[in-house]
């Protein structure tokens, strides 16, 4: 197949440039451009645009069988709220419009987010919940629901889309936003993060992010037109992960637990620095906000149609631990 990825700088989006690479298929990386690229593959075609840029998407996306949408604004915060709207809304929009236009495309595979399914309060969701829409933890939220209703009517009219949902995924790679659990356990192992965080009320789905990359090359291959697809994993909370990371690494867990509030607060004084000094915080009071939630989700129509196969936090974790102390970003 001729593909497209645009995000292709990403967490996510790296490995899957990377994997369609292994696999056969010609690829093209769509990036920001000033973006460091160096790290895909040599056999990976490298372009720049914007998705804000129509035209540069079409341009893109000329004589490619399929098209990956990965490219998103993916923090809990950020100085100027309107770029989630920008980025991920209205980039959507601009990779449909320039679609419609490059007959070529055959499949469109929109990386979605669980955050636009909407919280799991004391229960497991699958793909048949819609966020109910009234509130929301953060402007990414917001911006991922607005764009998934965008994404439902082109399937609605008829655009081959298949639509993807990642958990919170981890595992090695680029550390970006995308890249939160390694992120917390950077921060965890190197002693900026004492305690637990929040009590282990959270619940969340976590997906290695190999796994997630063979669930898109899946869902282009035998994913149906306008179906929906959750691209999650084990449902946990960051508190049996912190365990778990100190049980494979034979290091001491957490004696003590930081209150939600207190992460709060601690919260809100990052965002007043990231403000001055212009650096997305690690915790930011919209992201604990999310931790007042639950997000937990079952995968079974994505194993049932695509052959997911996610592998379990006791499989994947040590992996994603060896990579950060091979890369000397933290020590046991």
């Amino acid at each position: 197949m001729r593909v497209v990825v645009t995000g292709a700088t990403g967490f996510m989006g790296a490995r899957l440039c990377a994997a369609l690479a292994d696999a056969g298929h010609d690829v093209r990386a769509f990036a920001l451009r000033g973006i460091d690229a160096s790290g895909l593959p040599p056999s990976v075609e490298v372009v720049y645009g914007d998705v804000t840029d129509e035209d540069s998407l079409a341009d893109a996306f000329h004589g490619r069988d399929a098209v990956f949408h990965a490219a998103g604004a993916v923090e809990a915060w950020l100085p100027e709220a309107s770029v989630f709207y920008t980025v991920n809304v209205r980039g959507l929009e601009n990779v449909l419009k320039a679609a419609k236009r490059t007959p070529a495309v055959k499949k469109i595979v929109y990386t979605s987010s669980y955050f636009a399914i909407g919280p799991t309060d004391g229960y497991v969701a699958d793909e048949k919940q819609i966020h109910p829409g009234k509130a929301f933890c953060t402007e990414y939220e917001k911006s991922k629901f607005l764009a998934h209703t965008i994404a439902l009517q082109a399937a609605a009219e008829g655009v081959p889309i298949t639509i993807v949902y990642p958990g919170v995924m981890y595992g090695p790679g680029t550390l970006t936003s995308g890249n939160l659990v390694c992120r917390v356990l950077i921060e965890r192992f190197n002693g900026r993060l004492p305690g637990y965080i929040g009590d282990g009320y959270d619940r969340e789905s976590f997906s290695h992010v190999d796994d997630v990359v063979s669930g898109h090359i899946a869902a282009m291959e035998k994913g149906k037109v306008g179906e929906r697809y959750l691209l999650t994993g084990e449902n946990t909370s960051f508190v049996r992960i912190f365990n778990l990371a100190a049980n494979i690494t034979n290091t001491k867990p957490p004696k003590f637990y930081i209150p939600l509030w207190l992460l709060g607060i601690y919260g809100w004084i990052s965002v007043f620095v990231a403000r001055i000094t212009g650096k997305p915080p690690l915790i930011s009071y919209p992201g604990v906000d999310c931790l007042r939630h639950q997000w937990a989700y079952s995968c079974d129509k994505a194993r049932k149609e695509l052959s997911y196969t996610p592998r379990s936090l006791t499989e994947g974790l040590p992996e994603t631990l060896l990579w950060l102390k091979n890369n000397k970003l933290i020590k046991f």
